[in-house]
């Protein structure tokens, strides 16, 4: 099987990651690429880390240059997915890396975005363990999938077993998150200028307003079969890539440090890219940086009675463009893992 790929938006941070992963791909042809103020331009001259691409010129963001694709993948800011997806042929597979489709509920959309709701896609994060099953049979044979947003999956799968379980409480979850600025996207912004981040942390998003809340939480209460509520607090990290995030939550009374860790191992036993690390050992972003892999590690306060779980993730792999290629894979019938490395890069 050789699939042509196409992906849109492909001048990012996103888009270029997707390339990259793309490359190692056996059953991948790259097909189009494409951008919108960047379109004329050699891929070369944005990306050039993509030697084998270099003299790529990326094309107009349209749907007469994406029809011709058996995939495409949608590395587009918020708003600009839905409208191109609906003029895509129903066959071409689209996996869509932004945010329009990732929610359920439409008023969760209009309360935290901008833009008219656009319906919801089977959501691609595999691993997430639900009330039934598990989120991996949505998504095969699938051709419309939204990947989730970088916060929510490294946050979703450190709190996704202890709900699963009904170990924690449902309505005292709080997580406090650090990202690196390749989040925020390439355009240039003053607050990312390296003389504002360097040596320098703040937070974003404060006080419940952060678009990712009601994903997380829509995830979180999908695992759980009720209701979730969480407090999320970013912030912003001097590095380029990678999210570190701390997430906490009330423990049910009479539940044991040695049942939560159980209720961990059970559900990703058989998760390869969920690495529950040795007892002691935490996770660090550097660990993960070009890996499809979240690095999980939990532990108990035992005098407050609250569970803690710390994430990490590369952003830009497991956390978008791994991601969305192993939504690909399920969506053809191909090995899940097939292109993607679960190993980091060090030092």
């Amino acid at each position: 099987m050789t699939v042509r790929v196409a992906v849109a938006g492909a001048s990012g941070y996103a888009g270029g990651e997707l390339l990259r992963l793309l490359l190692a791909h056996p059953e991948v042809q790259i097909g189009s690429v494409t951008a919108a103020s960047n379109a004329g331009q050699r891929l070369g001259s944005i990306h050039p880390h993509l030697t084998p691409l270099a003299d790529r010129v990326l094309a107009d963001t349209n749907a007469e240059v994406l029809a011709g694709n058996d995939a495409v993948f949608l590395a587009l800011p918020h708003g600009h997915s839905a409208a191109l997806a609906a003029q895509l042929p129903p066959e071409v597979v689209i996996i869509d890396c932004g945010a329009d489709f990732r929610l359920e509920s439409a008023d969760n959309w209009t309360h935290f975005y901008d833009t008219a709701y656009a319906g919801s896609w089977p959501y691609g994060l595999p691993e997430l363990p639900l009330a039934q099953g598990n989120q991996r049979d949505a998504l095969r044979g699938a051709t419309r999938i939204a990947v989730p947003g970088c916060y929510p999956t490294g946050i979703t799968l450190a709190l996704a077993p202890a709900l699963n379980h009904g170990l924690a409480h449902p309505d005292d979850i709080v997580i406090v998150a650090a990202s690196g600025t390749s989040g925020a996207g390439k355009s240039l912004k003053p607050h990312l200028l390296g003389s504002e981040v360097m040596g320098s942390m703040s937070p974003y998003g404060v006080g419940g307003v952060h678009r990712h809340t009601p994903e997380i939480e829509q995830n979180l209460a999908r695992a759980a079969g009720q209701p979730v509520t969480a407090s999320f607090t970013p912030t912003l990290a001097p590095m380029a890539r990678g999210i570190l995030a701390t997430s906490t939550a009330k423990l049910v009374d009479g539940v044991t440090p040695a049942q939560v860790r159980d209720a961990y191992l059970s559900a990703y036993a058989a998760e390869p890219c969920v690495v529950l690390l040795p007892e002691g050992v935490w996770p660090r972003t550097a660990d993960v940086l070009g890996a499809n892999v979240v690095h999980l590690q939990v532990t108990v306060d035992e005098r407050l009675r609250r569970l803690v779980a710390i994430s990490a993730i590369d952003n830009l792999t497991k956390g978008t463009a791994g991601a969305a290629i192993q939504c690909l894979n399920l969506s053809l019938g191909l090995p899940e893992l097939t292109g993607l490395s679960l190993a980091g890069l060090a030092p």
